[in-house]
């Protein structure tokens, strides 16, 4: 299963965009992006749900805890 630098990497090279552009849809610099990129540091919550909604994936397969990148909805109780 990849990891959240391998697979916000992915997702981005996927939709042909720069690190620049990356950056600016979650209001960060370019050496931000590169920073998670490379596994140094994640982005603050407010920006993983951004990038999560933007991309079309859950938290779990952004964060790499799943390699199903489907947003599944919990039942009611």
């Amino acid at each position: 299963m990849a990891n959240f630098s391998e697979r916000i990497r992915e997702l981005r090279r996927k939709n042909g965009m720069t690190q620049k552009a990356l950056g600016e849809i979650i209001g960060v610099r370019q050496d931000s992006i590169s920073i998670y990129e490379s596994g140094k540091h994640y982005p603050e919550v407010r920006n993983l749900l951004i990038l999560a909604d933007y991309f079309g994936v859950s938290l779990d397969y952004l964060m790499g805890r799943t390699d199903d990148p489907e947003v599944h909805q919990l039942e009611p109780r």
